[in-house]
């Protein structure tokens, strides 16, 4: 960006600052490595040429480009930065929070006093890709932002084509720009009122169909005292870090599709268990996966059970369902009595084979995008797999994962009547589910396929079960 630079550092990242516009040309987080095409060394954040905490001042109707002007370095414990403009002096000061990487912003803008105005605080063009699947990570690139009492809502940057403008009113808690691991969020200085008046987004890069670039701006209210203050996180979307911000600044990379307000809240207690077991029981990561295959297995075989139980009892009612049917099929009133008398002498709960397969749904789908999204994974090796939050590069796990989920297909129809349409779906459902999860992060596909290894004995005994059940409950007509 050129000019002089002063840093803010600790162990855990270093902020670049630059004297054109007093701004962050440069993040670097140690802890973190980059696997970007052509880089190597600790993830480095902000684009070449790009710039964090630009600022602009919206002086009436005039608009102070703070951003090209040259400033004076104080140097400390904190940073501070001068500069002289046509209408007063400006001046920054950033210095370090006790929470991680989150800095304190404090702005003295002369040409405000005794009029306000507003700041304008720049969030880049969104982070340099630091990942090996660089598809995959600007799929996941957008600006999240925070209205209070209401969930954190993302705009992908796809949302806005080159060029075109997209303003998202306030007031606002936080606004941030995310990318799949990484965050950087300007937050309100006070977490029990709302300060952030707006942000507009302005796309400006597309790559084929993903959009890689967007600019994006943050409005912060000046008063006439012509003081402004606001924090910057800046940093890795690690929930243990991440989470004692409150705010639900957790939740500004969200995931679950229409499944959200399902899966958010299972997934955090999820993540806290993982990374309970991966801190407190010494295990890698890999081996936390596959215990965790194992132990969700157990924990679902009593509503497997239940399952079984309720199916074969339908089954044992079927023949009198189907005479009833016959007789009163003109009479849909008559004909629903009656199958509610058989379910109520028989004890057979119509809905009794479905709903316990479908209380776990919310976990299940939960496990998916944690272990899709942990940054706990993002670089982690096990066994023959180099990193586990991308794909096994010999597809030796998505194999394993179909040909264990057929043989669970192929089990769990013995014994059952015979039915054309599942045997047509213990066969493709099979090779569909491979073919799809062939790319897919291979720490998922190890997941799915413990869990599906650890379900064969378990439907063996369905089956034992299921058999004795069915010569328990013949039912005549």
């Amino acid at each position: 960006a050129g000019g002089d630079t002063a840093s803010l550092a600790n162990e855990l990242a270093a902020y670049r600052f630059t004297s054109l516009g007093a701004a962050i040309e440069q993040a670097t987080l140690p802890e973190y490595r980059s696997f970007g095409s052509g880089d190597s060394g600790a993830v480095r954040l902000v684009r070449p040429g790009d710039r964090l905490l630009a600022h602009r001042l919206l002086v009436e109707r005039e608009t102070l480009a703070l951003d090209t002007a040259n400033f004076a370095i104080e140097r400390g414990r904190a940073l501070g930065f001068t500069a002289a403009t046509a209408l007063g002096a400006v001046s920054f000061r950033y210095g370090w929070t006790p929470q991680p990487y989150v800095i304190a912003v404090e702005a003295r803008l002369e040409p405000l006093v005794g009029r306000g105005g507003r700041l304008l605080v720049g969030l880049g063009t969104g982070f340099r890709n630091a990942e090996g699947d660089s598809a995959d990570n600007y799929r996941k690139y957008g600006v999240s932002v925070r209205r209070p009492r209401e969930a954190p809502e993302v705009h992908g940057f796809g949302s806005v084509d080159p060029g075109e403008l997209k303003e998202i009113s306030g007031p606002l808690d936080w606004v941030a720009v995310k990318s799949k691991y990484f965050l950087g969020a300007v937050l309100s200085p006070d977490s029990t009122r709302a300060t952030l008046s707006g942000a507009v987004m302005q796309g400006m890069e597309r790559r084929g169909r993903t959009a890689i670039a967007a600019e994006t701006w943050v409005a912060i209210p000046v008063g006439p005292d012509g003081m402004a203050r606001y924090q910057l996180y800046l940093g890795p979307i690690q929930q243990g870090t991440i989470r004692p911000l409150g705010r639900d600044l957790d939740r500004a990379s969200p995931y679950g599709w229409i499944f959200r307000p399902l899966v958010m809240p299972v997934a955090r207690w999820i993540t806290q268990l993982f990374l309970w077991m991966h801190e407190n029981l010494k295990l890698s990561f890999g081996a936390v996966l596959v215990i965790f295959g194992v132990l969700v297995r157990l924990v679902l075989w009593p509503l497997n059970q239940r399952a079984m139980k309720s199916q074969v009892a339908m089954m044992a009612v079927q023949p009198i369902l189907q005479d009833i049917q016959k007789r009163y099929k003109n009479d849909p009133q008559r004909l629903q009595q009656e199958m509610m008398k058989v379910y109520r002498e028989h004890k057979v709960n119509p809905f009794g084979g479905c709903l316990p397969l479908l209380l776990p749904f919310p976990v299940l789908l939960a496990l998916f995008f944690v272990f899709s999204n942990a940054i706990e994974l993002r670089g982690t090796p096990f066994l023959w797999l180099p990193d586990l939050s991308l794909k096994d590069p010999y597809y030796i796990i998505p194999l394993v994962m179909g040909v264990s989920m057929y043989a669970l297909s192929k089990l769990s129809q013995t014994g059952m009547p015979p039915n054309p349409q599942a045997k047509m779906m213990t066969t493709v459902m099979p090779i569909m589910m491979t073919v799809l999860f062939a790319n897919f992060a291979s720490g998922v596909n190890l997941y799915y396929a413990v869990s599906n290894i650890v379900s064969l004995p378990q439907q063996w005994l369905i089956n034992k079960a299921r058999a004795a059940e069915m010569a328990r409950r013949q039912v005549s007509r």
